[in-house]
């Protein structure tokens, strides 16, 4: 456990499920009192009870839309009314749709840019309308590598998420002046989450429809190649970017602000 995070108060988007679940369990392990949010009512309810017994304690939960503002506002004026603050936002909400470009539906594409890079803005505006008052805080959107370097058939998505690379710089800037940090974690691959590994939904499925992997006519062949891609050989975890959160979260990395680090196993260096 880190003393660095003992008491502190956190509040996670797309935190009922997946990787954002993953971060939730992290931060009350690290003794955050933690803030679940995410879209899926029954989700929360399910994760925070199943989080709450494992820690001993009550942990909140609240649906949240990130594209909608007075949800977010709600979500961190009733944390407040809650903790008193807020010390660290983790904004991990999001989606992905990979289309080829000449056949990309354009209600999707935009659906993609509302929650990833909209809801990002939402999230940080009313997280610094926090932080800029107590003058500290730590945000951390959880981008991807496909926010440094450009992804095939998944335009919506690396558009996104480009774009917030630049909301996080931008927001480090802005906020420098009041102790509040802005930065960004940007994955590999979670090649046995479910985001990846879903029958129906999940991106190999995905990806073998669209066509990513050119040559590739199975699931295992399109694994195996995001895999030869990694110089370490393996996918990326929710372990490694929950201790990246932590890092990033902790006054371990106090004067670091501004920055979009690669959790990618070498395979995006910059």
């Amino acid at each position: 456990m880190s003393a660095d995070l003992q008491g502190k108060v956190a509040i996670v988007t797309g935190g009922a499920q997946g990787l954002g679940y993953a971060i939730s369990r992290r931060l009350l392990r690290e003794g955050c009192e933690v803030v679940v949010a995410d879209i899926n009512e029954q989700g929360v309810m399910a994760a925070v009870g199943e989080l709450g017994r494992e820690a001993g304690r009550e942990v909140v939960g609240l649906k949240v839309d990130v594209t909608h503002e007075p949800e977010v506002a709600a979500l961190f004026d009733r944390t407040v009314a809650r903790f008193g603050r807020v010390d660290i936002v983790v904004a991990n909400a999001a989606i992905l749709i990979a289309e080829p470009i000449a056949e990309a539906d354009a209600e999707r594409w935009r659906a993609v840019m509302n929650v990833n890079l909209f809801g990002y803005f939402l999230t940080t505006k009313h997280a610094c309308r926090i932080m800029k008052a107590q003058r500290s805080g730590s945000i951390i959107n959880i981008n991807s590598k496909s926010g440094k370097r450009g992804s095939a058939a998944n335009s919506a998505y690396a558009a996104s998420k480009f774009g917030g690379i630049g909301h996080t710089q931008s927001v480090a800037l802005e906020m420098a002046p009041y102790h509040v940090r802005c930065n960004a974690i940007c994955p590999g691959n979670l090649l046995d989450s479910p985001l990846w590994t879903h029958p129906e939904k999940g991106l190999f499925v995905q990806y073998l429809r669209a066509g990513k992997v050119p040559g590739a006519t199975t699931i295992e062949e399109v694994r195996q190649a995001y895999i030869n891609q990694v110089p370490m050989k393996r996918g990326c975890t929710y372990d490694d970017v929950c201790n990246a959160v932590v890092f990033l979260a902790s006054d371990q990395s106090s004067y670091i602000t501004g920055i979009a680090l690669s959790v990618t196993g070498g395979q995006e260096m910059n």
